[in-house]
């Protein structure tokens, strides 16, 4: 039905999505005739003609003289914002400003004499493209320490390069006809032309993923952005007259031109064009959200101060199918409703790969964990830690959990689903994080976990509502078959990397990672283990993860489906994206541009749901955290179930807030892939207390002391790589536990072994059977005390 609506709906939108905001300024007057060359160095930019320069003030009310040296015979400027270049008559020389000063410093001479030079900045220095005198290309990077010229493989079929620009790791150089990408790990791709030939010194890396070039066509010089991503260029509709100098500047270029002996000068700005929300999407978005506040004051009515057991574990009678929805909406956040589809938009595939590996590794949890931890009758899942080791082992690891899920997640599932109604509507992303993160405190803190499964699960049905009616929009605008053959000549379904380079998401790494990060971390990860500590048996336990594996694989492919059906979208429709945008935004941009009112009102109650989902349960799970493992543990005197309700009830504020406070931190940051992050941090604080798992459930020889060694030296190996950046990311997690699992088994041979009654009920090989052990904390019942 809802597809149906799709198809039904008319595709209309603006021709682009950005707008160019021109305005005129002073001219610089400086002697000599002709254009000036124009660079900006650390963010001014500075006109250079006839062996003086001068340099824009601030409020952009005039230019002042700078007293310089070495600026004769200066032929082109390059310039990255930041950082400029000159090409002289007499070789490439760096620029700096001090005060009023500009002063050069020369650079060694090019290896090779070199005609129609071009030059750009790139992360790891100046790149110097041209041709010698035979016509053969070339192209030098400067050392890092400016100390001479390196040679990079020249781009095939020779050609004069006529614009040059670097994007992070990639080049791109354009001749007459064509345009080479070059990387390091691909070497030279062709790749799409510009409309005309491209204006010398122009190209620029702007964004995350464009470059801005002055283009000639048959109509004019006219300001084209190119994406990176999906090979094509787009117009931005503004003009300059031919002989122009330009500049990077801000969020755009400025511009002098010289036109019958006479200066003049203008900024262009690139502007997102922004559409706000309409009446129909605010009350769908405040509908939604009193709803999530409705469920939660059922519960807080019907449970009000009950029991702890009633707070952290819903009076273990949640059934196994919503308890599994619960586990998919905590699995699936608001990093699978953006950062996901903008992977899949920016590369491919692969990192689907974990969804597959997971549902398999789910089964061995099924089998394995989960009838030893639901026979325990925990409720902390660390406290297994402090029976079968030490209760160091317990708050070391509990305290490393509640690092990870507040400083690693919490943040960035807040924060993307504010990031995408600031990107729709241009409303205050910190307001939007406010917002969301307040709805979602107060329904947690008041209907415990109840409510944040009960509110899963309706989540979850929105959620989902809204990714299929995406894909469907855009099958429905551009056409199936389009979107198929634009995503095989891209191979944008690609999934499985067989490469060994281990500095890329092979398939070596994701099953590596997810084995580890599925059966070895689960029973660590206090948010899922604390839905299936929820229902009221063994066997619903069991069926709750194989709930959650059933659903997690096609549920977790949409996601990827409409990164590819964007790219294909976006390919055909280049003027309709942003240059400005990160790359997360992505999907939020078509939301906020592309669909008709109503329809974005439903999606972003999905963003909404997808973030609160996640960040109810974490929330929560932290609450019983530091409630269970630290309150209950260091009070001289036990709590009483009123005391101890309300101590989870202000640590789940208090969580809540710090989750707020980060995410507004990450507002102001620029981050490429939220969700590279969330891996990377989740690799650095999870994976060595994950090995004390290990140790405890599969071997029998593991003790205290040798488990806490593991820790610190799985602690310290996992930081070194982390420094040094010895492999992806996405091996963090694995080094962690691999290292805390070995070195943890190898210490502990140092020490007398446990004795049999100590792991009796606790591994794999001494727990069958058992209904539990009564040194574990048992299940509390609601106290009549009110002290």
């Amino acid at each position: 039905m809802l597809l149906a609506f799709a198809w039904s709906l008319p595709v209309t939108a603006d021709t682009a999505a950005t707008t160019v905001r021109r305005q005129a300024i002073p001219a610089p007057a400086l002697p000599g005739v002709g254009t000036p060359v124009l660079v900006t160095l650390d963010a001014r930019p500075v006109a250079i003609r006839g062996g003086m320069a001068a340099i824009l003030r601030t409020d952009r009310s005039g230019w002042d003289v700078l007293a310089t040296t070495g600026l004769a015979g200066v032929r082109v400027g390059v310039s990255d914002g930041s950082r400029a270049a000159l090409l002289t008559k007499d070789g490439i020389a760096l620029l700096s400003r001090n005060g009023s000063t500009l002063t050069t410093r020369g650079l060694p001479p090019l290896p090779v004499v070199l005609t129609d030079e071009q030059a750009a900045w790139a992360p790891e220095g100046l790149v110097v493209a041209g041709r010698d005198a035979r016509g053969a290309s070339h192209l030098f990077r400067m050392a890092p320490n400016g100390a001479g010229w390196r040679a990079l493989p020249p781009w095939p079929d020779g050609g004069a390069p006529i614009a040059l620009a670097a994007r992070e790791t990639a080049l791109f150089v354009a001749l007459a006809d064509r345009q080479w990408r070059w990387t390091a790990k691909q070497g030279w791709v062709a790749r799409a032309a510009a409309p005309g030939p491209i204006v010398a010194g122009s190209a620029r890396a702007i964004g995350q993923a464009y470059l801005l070039a002055l283009v000639r066509t048959a109509t004019g010089t006219g300001w084209y952005s190119y994406s990176v991503i999906t090979d094509a260029w787009a117009s931005l509709g503004y003009a300059l007259p031919d002989g122009s100098a330009v500049a990077p500047v801000t969020d755009g270029i400025i511009a002098v031109t010289e036109t019958n002996g006479r200066l003049t000068a203008s900024t262009a700005t690139l502007e997102l064009k922004r559409r706000p929300l309409g009446w129909l999407d605010w009350t769908i978005i405040g509908t939604y959200l009193a709803a999530m506040l409705t469920i939660g004051f059922h519960f807080w009515r019907r449970s009000r101060m009950g029991s702890t057991s009633e707070f952290f574990l819903g009076s273990r009678a949640i059934p196994f199918w919503a308890a599994g929805i619960s586990m998919f909406a905590t699995n699936t956040s608001s990093i699978s409703y953006l950062a996901v589809p903008a992977k899949a938009f920016d590369t491919d595939w692969q990192y689907l790969m974990s969804k597959i590996v997971t549902v398999a590794a789910l089964i061995a949890v099924a089998f394995w964990v989960i009838p030893l931890f639901r026979r325990l009758n925990l409720v902390s899942v660390f406290s297994y830690l402090e029976t079968r080791f030490h209760p160091v082992i317990r708050m070391i690891s509990s305290a490393l959990a509640i690092l990870m899920h507040v400083g690693g997640r919490m943040g960035v599932v807040l924060f993307l689903p504010a990031l995408a109604i600031g990107t729709i509507t241009g409303t205050n992303i910190v307001l939007c994080i406010l917002v969301i993160g307040i709805c979602t405190i107060v329904y947690t803190a008041l209907g415990g976990m109840k409510a944040v499964i009960w509110t899963d699960v309706f989540q979850v049905v929105v959620l989902m509502a809204g990714a299929l009616f995406t894909i469907g929009f855009i099958v429905h605008a551009i056409g199936f078959t389009q979107i198929y053959d634009t995503a095989m000549q891209f191979d944008k379904t690609k999934f499985v990397n067989v490469s060994f380079d281990f500095t890329t998401p092979t398939l070596w790494g994701f099953i590596i990672l997810y084995t580890f990060d599925t059966i070895l971390t689960f029973p660590k990860d206090q948010v899922l283990m604390q839905r299936v500590l929820s229902t009221p048996s063994e066997k619903e336990a069991s069926r709750s993860v194989w709930f959650f594996a059933a659903v997690l694989l096609p549920a977790g492919l949409l996601f990827y489906v409409i990164g590819t059906t964007l790219f294909a979208y976006y390919r055909a429709n280049p003027g309709r994206l942003d240059p400005m945008l990160p790359v997360d935004a992505v999907f939020p941009s078509f939301i906020g541009t592309e669909l008709p009112h109503g329809v974005t009102g439903i999606i972003i109650a999905g963003l909404f749901a997808a973030a609160m989902g996640t960040l109810s349960g974490t929330i929560n799970s932290v609450a019983t955290l530091l409630s269970v493992d630290f309150y209950e543990k260091l009070r001289r005197t036990p709590p009483t179930q009123k005391q101890a309700v309300r101590f989870a009830e202000w640590m789940t504020v208090l969580t809540g807030v710090v989750g707020v406070a980060i995410a507004i931190v990450l507002s102001r940051l620029d981050v490429h892939s939220l969700l590279d992050l969330t891996i990377e941090l989740f690799g650095l604080l999870g994976g060595s207390c994950a090995g004390a798992y290990t140790l405890g459930m599969f071997t029998t020889r593991a003790n205290w002391q040798g488990t806490a060694i593991g820790i610190a030296g799985a602690s310290v190996l996992t930081l070194v790589a982390w420094i040094f950046a010895l492999v992806h990311p996405y091996f963090y997690l694995a080094i962690a536990i691999v290292a805390s699992i070995i070195i943890g088994y190898i210490a502990s041979l140092l020490f007398p072994p446990p004795s049999r009654a100590q792991i009796d009920g606790l591994t794999i090989f001494t727990g069958g059977g058992r209904k539990g052990r009564a040194d574990l904390e048992p299940e509390r019942v609601a106290s009549t005390s009110t002290s």
